[in-house]
């Protein structure tokens, strides 16, 4: 699907320019270079949930500029690995391991996470993707590849912030899907899902004041620095983006668009 809005090139081209700096400052607890919904005391949660330790090994799929990607492999001890797209995001997330003194141990490359991901069977200990899963089609073989890439017992962590649990009209969908090509899900379906792959899911938590409460300080950070982002971006990138968010927020702060944390297990060899 064509994009109206763009979001990610910009983002990850114009990284370490100083007003795109400020707009993180901003709106999250710690500037991770991140372009979603996460906080780093957030992401805390996810590695405690993934159960990671010195020894192990995730892989962070749609990992962008790799913030969150290093801090996992800093805070838990493991082996990340991290794939995305966006050969832009990859380039600055291999600068920012290299500075963080990271690439013993953290390492990235460009892989489309809606394909079959170029690595081999039972690779790691742990998945975590967040708040891209809605971005890949074909939800099934997604799930299915990540199964692949578990080991037996591993867990898979991620969250999707494109649930349905409301009424939307056709212009608040095109609006909160302007950045790209988007799957809106029902309640239950990610669910059956991952149990239809074979995994065991262990828990489903509402995270949607997330959504509400980061997009609405990024829109209104952003508005703050206008003058000097409209000049980066361009005004029409700018303009669009500034509605994309407001949809974002007002759509979560409703609860008609909801996010949620699912966490589940590929089971052991020999486990019923």
């Amino acid at each position: 699907m064509p994009k109206d809005v763009e979001l990610y090139d910009a983002h990850y081209g114009h990284l370490a320019a100083d007003p795109q700096v400020a707009v993180r400052r901003a709106t999250y607890d710690e500037d991770l270079g991140q372009a979603s919904w996460i906080t780093l005391a957030e992401a805390r949660e996810f590695f405690r949930a993934l159960e990671l330790g010195p020894g192990q090994s995730a892989l962070e799929v749609a990992c962008g500029s790799g913030g969150v990607t290093c801090r996992m492999a800093l805070e838990t001890g493991a082996r990340c690995v991290g794939v995305d797209i966006n050969t832009h995001g990859i380039e600055a997330a291999g600068r920012r391991a290299e500075e963080m003194g990271l690439s013993s141990r953290v390492a990235f490359r460009v892989a489309d996470a809606g394909h079959r991901l170029p690595i081999p069977d039972e690779s790691f200990d742990a998945v975590f993707c967040n708040d891209s899963i809605n971005h890949f089609p074909g939800r099934l073989e997604v799930l299915h590849d990540w199964h692949r890439v578990l080991r037996p017992g591993g867990r898979l962590l991620f969250t999707d912030p494109i649930v349905v649990t409301g009424q939307l009209t056709n212009e608040e969908i095109a609006a909160r899907s302007s950045i790209g090509f988007f799957l809106f899900t029902p309640v239950g379906c990610n669910e059956r899902l991952l149990e239809e792959c074979g995994f065991l899911v262990r828990e489903v938590r509402d995270v949607t004041e997330a959504v509400a409460s980061v997009s609405g300080r990024w829109r209104d950070a952003r508005e703050e620095r206008r003058g000097a982002l409209a000049e980066l971006e361009g005004e029409a990138a700018f303009g669009g983006l500034q509605r994309f968010l407001d949809a974002v927020h007002t759509l979560a702060g409703e609860r008609r668009l909801s996010r949620y944390m699912y966490l589940a297990t590929k089971p052991s060899a020999g486990a019923k």
